[in-house]
């Protein structure tokens, strides 16, 4: 068996192609396929199956590009309610790749119509078994039971789910299993994920805090408690894998814009570029999400789908990288870009200030403290005098703040005060400043700190 794992760190996604005898399969492609098709290339393999661990929220898969292309079959748990032709599986049904035995386990919890692949060598018995988890088994935790892909059910109906998923269908394999999620840590699938790819199933019963042995009621609990804010594309993207995707080269490729065309875009200029050269100079009312970080995640969490999107980049080939980022969060709508250095119009600025700066200044009356972190990361250590509103409520929330007073915004390392700098300004807000470093910075710094609880949740 041939098998290797694509791992994707701006969405935190991994995804798996595995090979027998000339025979190929794609487990949760992401919308860009042709590494899978080089790797089949590469090998000699013909791509005979896509399949589908479940209808993803966090990204648009390729299975249909995938497909057409080479002919392969389409694989979905026999509760997706596909658009387009599909292989519905069930609860042990069995298919051969080549020499690899593939059985299916539905896996109902984090959506209704998950499902697990557990993938045997039949020429190598003793060797461990492969098992695909999708959403439902990650390293140090389990998938989210209150998306808006289980529409239709509760978050503790779908939690019940899970718990049976896991007690009755995964716990009870070998130890040596090997466990390949589709998701690591920064994905908002979860709330802990591991930055670990992959592990075994023994290692995930040691160290996996909702794999202790618990009641239902305490799983559906534990499960559900500080997850984050469930990103508005979710549904959308969700949706649209049931529904199918055009390849991302059909769609219309952006303009390069003048300056006097992005100063006046009517939509969302993206300012991709790091957090200081934002603060240095950016084009007005610019959103600052650098390529740097979870980008696509962000711009999904705080671009609407169908919005019209220009880039403002360094480089060409920074604004064709964030074209195909936006179009696996279903953004399809970039317009055009401009290079930074080409831009002669208005511009504002953004000042940088130190851990040092931040603490005498925040010190002071009438000044506002923002920490854009998850509460959970808020609560287990924050800077003092601050106020936590997570960056993805901060557009609705701005109420809670005061435009005409100095604010100093933070989060763990400089990149989501970066964007929340870049929204306060955009709702008019005048003397902002961003902390560099962040409250990692903070802390190493040895300044004055406060902690309100423990919580399992990893930063972004």
């Amino acid at each position: 068996m041939k098998f290797k794992q694509f791992y994707l760190g701006c969405l935190s996604h991994a995804s798996y192609y595995i090979s027998s005898e000339g025979e190929a399969a794609i487990i949760d492609p992401q919308r860009d396929v042709q590494q899978y098709l080089d790797e089949a290339d590469a090998n000699g393999d013909q791509i005979k199956y896509v399949i589908e661990t479940h209808s993803h929220a966090d990204f648009v898969s390729g299975h249909i590009e995938l497909a057409k292309r080479t002919g392969a079959e389409i694989i979905f748990g026999r509760r997706a309610n596909t658009s387009f032709e599909a292989h519905k599986v069930s609860d042990g049904d069995e298919i051969m790749l080549g020499k690899v035995r593939l059985r299916f386990l539905e896996t109902p919890g984090h959506t209704p119509e998950g499902i697990t692949i557990l993938a045997k060598d039949t020429e190598n018995e003793s060797a461990p078994q492969k098992m695909f988890t999708g959403d439902t088994l990650f390293i140090g935790d389990v998938g989210r039971p209150d998306l808006v892909g289980s529409k239709g059910y509760s978050a503790e109906e779908m939690g019940s789910m899970l718990y049976d998923s896991i007690y009755e269908k995964i716990l009870p394999l070998p130890d040596d299993t090997e466990v390949y999620p589709a998701h690591g840590a920064g994905s908002l699938c979860g709330k802990s994920l591991s930055k670990e790819t992959w592990s075994t199933l023994g290692e995930q019963k040691k160290y996996n805090y909702a794999l202790k042995p618990m009641t239902k009621e305490e799983f559906i609990k534990v499960v559900a408690a500080d997850q984050p804010e469930v990103p508005a594309y979710f549904p959308v993207s969700a949706s649209q894998n049931l529904k199918g995707s055009a390849p991302i080269g059909d769609l219309p490729v952006p303009v390069r814009l003048t300056s006097e065309q992005a100063r006046d875009f009517d939509g969302v200029v993206l300012d991709i570029r790091s957090a200081s050269e934002f603060g240095i100079s950016h084009i007005p009312n610019a959103i600052n999400i650098g390529l740097g970080g979870q980008f696509a995640s962000w711009a999904g969490t705080l671009v609407s789908v169908g919005t019209p999107v220009a880039i403002a980049a360094d480089t060409e080939q920074q604004a064709e990288e964030a074209f195909v980022r936006l179009a696996r969060v279903g953004i399809e709508t970039v317009k055009g870009y401009i290079l930074m250095s080409d831009y002669a119009g208005e511009s504002r600025s953004v000042e940088q200030v130190s851990v040092n700066d931040a603490r005498s200044a925040t010190a002071l009356p009438d000044v506002q403290f923002v920490d854009v972190r998850r509460p959970a990361e808020h609560a287990n250590g924050h800077a003092v005098n601050t106020l936590n509103i997570p960056l993805d409520r901060l557009p609705r929330d701005l109420d809670k703040l005061d435009p005409t007073k100095v604010t100093y915004v933070i989060c763990q390392g400089g990149y989501r005060s970066s964007i929340g700098t870049s929204i306060l300004e955009n709702a008019g807000f005048k003397k902002i400043y961003n902390v560099t470093g962040g409250t990692a910075a903070w802390l190493d710094a040895g300044l004055e700190s406060e902690a309100s609880a423990t919580a399992c949740a990893n930063s972004l």
